[in-house]
């Protein structure tokens, strides 16, 4: 039987680990935690490494941001309202450290049946089968009376859902982000798919006056993306493909426009990490001067744990 070459390794150069320059030490490492800790004590206490150290980053970036009155952009997707984090970010925008959200419809819709009936999110293995998945016509009418009313009037989507809201003061209006936004005056643009809500079933459903609609709050949006530069804070939460895309061609808009969209910071929150967050939030936007960060979890920790750190970091 034929013998291999083994390499020698008699020769080989080593050094001492006591004398080597290393990335982690005891210095970063957690302390345990105890019965009764404050939120800054067990923010604290965290390893200040990775991600956790990402996440007292990132909320320092925003409590920065609004101390110099730079933009705090929120982009969401509907599970994050469906996960029952909108009070959470409603009161973060009550306390100035959010300045602007840009949703899907999904989230619009979800947050204005929250709002007004107190529930939201249908069966949808149960009503498929029948046909009757996404058919709530009080829903659809105040949805797409809104897209009428914003095409009407050349206001804002986002806006306009906000004011009827407000106007119809639906018992559980003060969770809802349309309505404190508007109540704010701070925009909260709608970035619409036609096709992708349920409110496009249905025959009230104004293409035309949706599709107008969502390009105005377009430009609203790269009107906020453009005053980011030097300080701003972009987070994108559980929006695996519509925001990412949406915030891209506003930075180009901006930039085409001769504002300098650099130096600021972006995150995507998320609890798989997607290609195009990765890259049209984290990535690119921030090749040129900036700071871009992925933390992966659940939406209904993650957003408290964030809002949480925003709020220590502000003292």
């Amino acid at each position: 039987m034929k013998y291999h070459d083994e390499i020698d390794l008699t020769a080989i150069n080593t050094y001492s680990a006591r004398k080597r320059t290393s990335v982690v030490s005891t210095s970063l490492e957690a302390s345990p935690s105890r019965k009764g800790i404050s939120m800054a004590s067990f923010l604290e206490s965290l390893p200040s490494l990775l991600k956790a150290e990402d996440l007292k980053n990132i909320a320092r970036a925003i409590v920065s941001a609004k101390q110099s009155d730079k933009p705090v952009i929120v982009m969401l997707g509907g599970h994050v309202i469906k996960t029952g984090c909108s009070p959470i970010l409603s009161d973060l925008a009550r306390n100035g450290f959010i300045t602007h959200f840009a949703s899907n419809g999904s989230a619009a819709i979800h947050d204005t049946e929250l709002a007004r009936f107190g529930h939201t999110s249908e069966d949808v293995s149960a009503q498929l089968e029948d046909g009757s998945f996404g058919m709530a016509s009080d829903t659809a009418a105040l949805v797409n009376g809104a897209a009428v009313e914003a095409y009407r009037t050349k206001k804002g989507f986002g806006q306009t859902m906000g004011a009827m809201l407000k106007r119809e003061n639906p018992p559980h209006a003060g969770r809802a982000l349309l309505v404190t936004t508007f109540e704010l005056g701070l925009p909260y643009t709608l970035h619409i798919a036609i096709g992708t809500d349920i409110v496009h079933q249905h025959p009230d459903a104004d293409g035309a006056a949706i599709g107008e609609a969502s390009l105005r709050d377009f430009r609203i949006f790269a009107a906020s993306v453009a005053k980011l530069g030097d300080g701003g804070v972009v987070l994108n939460l559980g929006s695996a493909v519509i925001m990412p895309e949406v915030f891209l061609k506003a930075v180009s808009v901006a930039r085409n426009l001769g504002h300098d969209v650099r130096n600021f910071t972006t995150a995507n929150f998320d609890m798989i990490q997607h290609y195009r967050p990765g890259i049209n939030v984290v990535t690119r936007p921030v090749m040129s001067g900036g700071k871009g960060y992925s933390i992966t979890g659940h939406h209904e920790i993650m957003i408290p744990l964030l809002a949480a750190a925003v709020y220590e970091m502000a003292g």
